[in-house]
């Protein structure tokens, strides 16, 4: 089994601005990065999304999304936290808005499956009505997933200090 996810922001500022070209001018370099890390699989190309709908998991042009497949959840584990990765994700508060609801979705699919736009949906719909099962989850539900938990850590400190 492989594993696939879901990520989606909504932007807080104009996608077209220069502050937002913190963000947009790195997506390629990012995606690159990606493309060439071990284990990666798939992602969804705006070629492919195009053609299933312009981004039917939130249809505006103010949200974002990825979605790709990887062999382990390890090998996505070390692309989001442990490469320049984790320096946007943690600019993201710059450029989008905290959603109410969840924003990330993971899954296992067999190997060689190329999950849909509207599978991925069903997905993270799942997910905001039933928590954590093992049809759809968060980090918080794989219990080997070191660095996410290390990531937390800081924030959770931040919070319980009252500072945001």
């Amino acid at each position: 089994m492989h594993l696939a996810e879901l990520n989606i922001s909504r932007w807080k500022i104009d996608p077209a601005s220069e502050e937002a070209k913190g963000f947009t001018g790195n997506v390629g370099r990012i995606n690159a990065l990606a493309e060439r890390s071990p284990g990666f699989v798939w992602r969804l190309t705006d070629e492919q999304r195009t053609s299933e709908g312009n981004n039917a998991v939130c249809p505006d042009r103010l949200t974002e999304m990825t979605l790709s497949v990887w062999e382990t959840v390890e090998d996505l584990e070390q692309f989001v936290w442990n490469t320049v990765h984790k320096r946007i994700y943690n600019g993201k508060n710059r450029w989008f808005s905290a959603l109410d609801s969840h924003h990330l979705v993971m899954w296992h699919v067999e190997e060689g499956h190329q999950p849909s736009i509207t599978e991925a949906r069903e997905r993270l719909d799942h997910l905001e009505l039933h928590g954590n099962t093992d049809f759809a989850f968060e980090w918080s539900h794989l219990p080997g997933v070191k660095l996410w938990q290390i990531q937390q850590q800081p924030r959770q400190k931040t919070m319980q200090e009252g500072v945001v």
